[in-house]
């Protein structure tokens, strides 16, 4: 194993039998033979490595194989084939309420799950009292966790696992649960564990979270690796992804009769060298290049936030800019700002289509980005302007 690895997963694959109708006596059964089950693969050659000290996501959308993953890199289920190690002290996360007794108080269900964990019970009584009060539940550790709400479980679940000085942190959307108090603590915990060069692995659904916590991040889908490497792009990937599956969008579209050949984000007339402030004017190069002449086609874009949420857009046509009868290069730029975004990271779709909407000539979806850094006394401005110009590149 490589010294700089905490965990190594190598050709991991997974799979289930699935029952299509399960026999209900001896007799089904046999008649049934193998005829009834299915294969179904949840992971299949699943490789990387989680260096140690590192914070390292996994998303994916549902089904994916994110959980299963964890479960497997826990030691809670067993890989087809292929192999996981890891070392250190592991504490896992992974469901709400998991490894908790229903019938035994929150205080013996401490004792036992630090046990499983592999401490002493003179090492739990030492950090017994911490547990109770991260969890806000001293008024409860003598009552059956089958009376627990949903929150109070993932409190207490949450409590123990970091509180038994784990070496590596398993944690399965543990983050977006629970009020906004106990996930900024659970947060905060988060960042004390890295600033103390522990290793976590966090699954979420959360996008921006892994952006914010993680150093790197791999992207699952169908049980494959798709992506994997910087957080930034690993979810730039997943949210391509979750626009070709919801709008069945394409990364780059369109029948090329123009065809955007190259683009740029630019501040003036200089490259973006780094994060914009509030304020700040953003200019939008696109070059365009007509394979064969082309009657007032419209370049548009749109901004969308960190979260996939729409921003603000515009078009040549809008701005009252027509590029009239198109043949070889042309230039568009678009003046966005004053800026009044919060601070993040921001994705630019560019297009161009017929002006009635009906042609598109060409798409390149979240192609760019940009990132706002953040300002004191942040303004409220709600209207972004935006100003459009051609010329010949």
């Amino acid at each position: 194993m490589s010294a700089s690895a905490a965990i190594e997963v190598r050709d991991v694959s997974k799979r289930f039998r699935i029952w299509r109708e399960k026999p209900t006596s001896l007799k089904q059964r046999l008649l049934a033979g193998r005829s009834r089950a299915e294969d179904f693969w949840a992971l299949r050659d699943v490789t990387f490595d989680v260096p140690s000290g590192s914070s390292f996501g996994l998303i994916g959308h549902n089904g994916s194989g994110k959980t299963t993953l964890l479960k497997v890199i826990a030691g809670i289920l067993r890989p087809t084939t292929g192999s996981v190690r890891q070392r250190g002290r592991l504490a896992a996360l992974l469901e709400l309420g998991a490894g908790f007794h229903p019938e035994l108080t929150g205080r013996e269900n401490v004792y036992l799950n630090a046990s499983f964990l592999g401490m002493s019970r003179r090492e739990t009584d030492r950090v017994y009292d911490d547990i109770v009060g991260f969890a806000e539940l001293e008024g409860f550790m003598e009552t059956a966790v089958k009376f627990y709400s949903s929150g109070m479980l993932v409190r207490l679940g949450f409590a123990v696992a970091v509180h038994v000085d784990p070496d590596v942190l398993l944690v399965d959307e543990v983050l977006a649960v629970g009020d906004e108090a106990f996930q900024a603590r659970c947060i905060e915990r988060v960042q004390r564990f890295q600033r103390e060069g522990r290793t976590i692995v966090l699954v979420t659904h959360a996008l921006d979270q892994v952006r914010q916590l993680c150093d790197l991040a791999v992207m699952l889908d169908h049980g494959r690796v798709r992506a994997a490497g910087a957080p930034d792009d690993v979810v730039r990937d997943m949210r391509m992804a979750i626009l070709r599956q919801d709008l069945a969008f394409a990364h780059e579209e369109g029948s090329k009769e123009v065809e955007i050949d190259s683009a740029a984000l630019l501040v003036g007339d200089d490259p973006l060298g780094g994060p914009l402030a509030p304020g700040d004017v953003l200019t939008i190069q696109v070059d365009l290049r007509a394979n064969e002449p082309v009657d007032d086609p419209v370049v548009s874009f749109a901004l969308h936030d960190a979260a996939n949420r729409f921003v603000v857009g515009g078009d040549t046509a809008s701005s009252g800019v027509p590029l009239g009868r198109l043949e070889g290069k042309r230039r568009v730029r678009f003046h966005v700002g004053p800026l009044p975004f919060v601070a993040g990271r921001y994705w630019v779709t560019i297009g161009v289509h017929s002006r009635d909407n009906r042609h598109a000539y060409h798409v390149q979806d979240q192609r760019y980005a940009f990132s706002v850094e953040s300002a004191e006394g942040g303004r409220e401005q709600v209207f972004v302007p935006v100003r459009a110009e051609v010329s010949d590149p």
